[in-house]
């Protein structure tokens, strides 16, 4: 069933312009070793943290030689969040969260404080999210008092997104990452409430870092492991490049494709890249179409989104669904999607229509959804589809896929959608992990191949506070 879900702040104030983005399939990470062992006892680690998979441990942040020495902070492999480490008293799992952290859409504020001098086991390690310490613990083997963790330790390898085979391979993008050496601190040096909206936003920090302590805005794209406390501990990076770095953040969150909500999920699918690569490279014996919607749902306003084709596809559609109980096929010409197939015809409810020209690999498709007239337009490769089989139309003399086909249905949810089978969409909502040609929209967001149509935007939290 498609469902809408928002979850990061787009009030003003301090901005985050980057984040890194991470897929285990390439097996990114970045890693440095400390030149110098320094306070191994108290430190804390604060990460914006969006999840693009649910599946699997998943290392943020540490060093992993178990059973010999290990400190590191990840998500587990039933979503709790966890600080588990050689030294702590009774399980691997160390002091992991009851709570657990499923929403692939949200942008979270995760620090871990450490301060193993504390005479009380409990002040030891403090877990919080959003601002909000985790008092409800699935497991609370705290350490040992004054043990010396693997961190600021000049013979263990600090490593992001993966422990040290590497195994662990993040899936996730993070942003405002931040290591302070010798402090044990709360959530309020890097982040504060909204007092208009009472959403946790982040703010700069602006105390000490200490020696082993770095700071990682991911600005530099050409080396995308910068440390910009002033300490000039960069980290290397691993399979990273530039296309990974993102403008998905904590203060203008984009839309993806949803993993929460595929259809046929268990058959031969693949959501990668911070989940805007979607489809399957062999299909699958039944025959199946994987199918999947976006995680954002504008009511209103105008929106524009770019898909790329990878594969000589069988079949690839893309378009809109109009959100009902039950998704009920697989299928792209449900009663209730509009869709655009390789042959450049318009599906829906059962019938075909003319619309525009054929597309095949590395072919971009541009969509221009309408949500005031209900109207979605598509083109290809910078021209737009006139309803007759050509894409040679500038988009004020495009016709909509609406007027060849029928009028959108009354009061249901309107999400982008792909359809694929022996085929991938690359997704551009405005921050792709392929390259682009710079174009933003009229707001100054977004990085896109073509041009963007006067008055229409690209589906983040800013604009859809503006213009949604």
């Amino acid at each position: 069933m498609a469902f809408l879900v928002l979850g990061a702040n787009s009030v003003s104030g301090y901005t985050v312009k980057n984040s890194l983005r991470f897929n285990s399939a390439s097996s990114d990470y970045l890693n440095r070793t400390p030149a110098t062992t320094t306070n191994r006892r108290t430190w804390t680690w604060s990460g914006w943290v969006k999840r693009s998979t649910i599946s699997g441990t998943q290392v943020l942040f540490g060093h992993n030689n178990y059973p010999t020495l290990q400190t590191s902070i990840r998500f587990t492999n039933d979503n709790t969040f966890s600080l588990a480490g050689t030294g702590f008293s009774g399980t691997d799992e160390s002091v992991t969260s009851n709570q657990v952290f499923r929403d692939v859409s949200a942008w979270y504020h995760l620090v871990v404080a450490v301060d193993t001098t504390q005479a009380t086991s409990s002040n030891r390690v403090k877990l919080y999210s959003n601002g909000v310490e985790i008092t409800s613990l699935q497991y609370n083997a705290y350490p040992t008092l004054n043990l010396d963790t693997a961190i600021n330790y000049s013979s263990a390898i600090n490593y992001i997104g993966a422990t040290n085979t590497p195994t662990a391979n993040a899936n996730l993008y993070m942003a405002e990452v931040n290591l302070i050496d010798g402090q044990q601190l709360t959530p309020s040096s890097f982040g504060e409430t909204d007092t208009d909206t009472g959403i946790w936003k982040p703010k700069a920090y602006t105390g000490t870092y200490g020696t082993n302590g770095f700071y990682l805005q991911f600005k530099n794209s050409a080396s995308l492991g910068t440390d910009s406390s002033g300490n000039g501990n960069t980290f290397t990076v691993n399979n990273l490049t530039s296309v990974d770095q993102s403008t998905d953040t904590p203060t203008n969150n984009f839309c993806t494709w949803n993993p929460l909500d595929i259809a046929n999920p268990s058959y031969v699918n693949t959501l990668t890249e911070g989940n805007l690569k979607a489809g399957n490279s062999t299909g699958d014996s039944l025959g199946y179409y994987f199918t999947t919607f976006a995680n954002f749902s504008p009511s209103k306003g105008k929106w524009y989104w770019e898909i790329k084709v990878d594969l000589s596809p069988t079949t690839l559609f893309a378009g809109i669904y109009f959100g009902q109980n039950t998704f009920t096929t697989a299928y792209p010409y449900d009663a209730y999607t509009f869709s655009i197939p390789q042959n450049g015809m318009v599906y829906y409810n059962g019938a075909s229509y003319t619309y525009g020209a054929s597309f095949t690999t590395n072919d971009i498709l541009t969509l221009a959804l309408d949500m005031d007239s209900g109207k979605l337009y598509v083109g290809k490769n910078g021209s737009w589809a006139n309803g007759s089989g050509s894409t040679n139309q500038t988009f004020a003399n495009a016709v909509s896929v609406t007027t060849v086909s029928a009028s959108f249905p009354t009061g249901r949810d309107v999400f982008p959608i792909v359809v694929a089978k022996n085929a991938f969409a690359l997704a551009n909502f405005g921050s792709p992990f392929y390259s682009a040609n710079g174009y933003t929209d009229g707001a100054g967001y977004g990085n896109f191949s073509y041009a963007v149509p006067s008055g229409y935007y690209s589906l983040n939290t800013k604009n859809l506070a503006t213009y949604g």
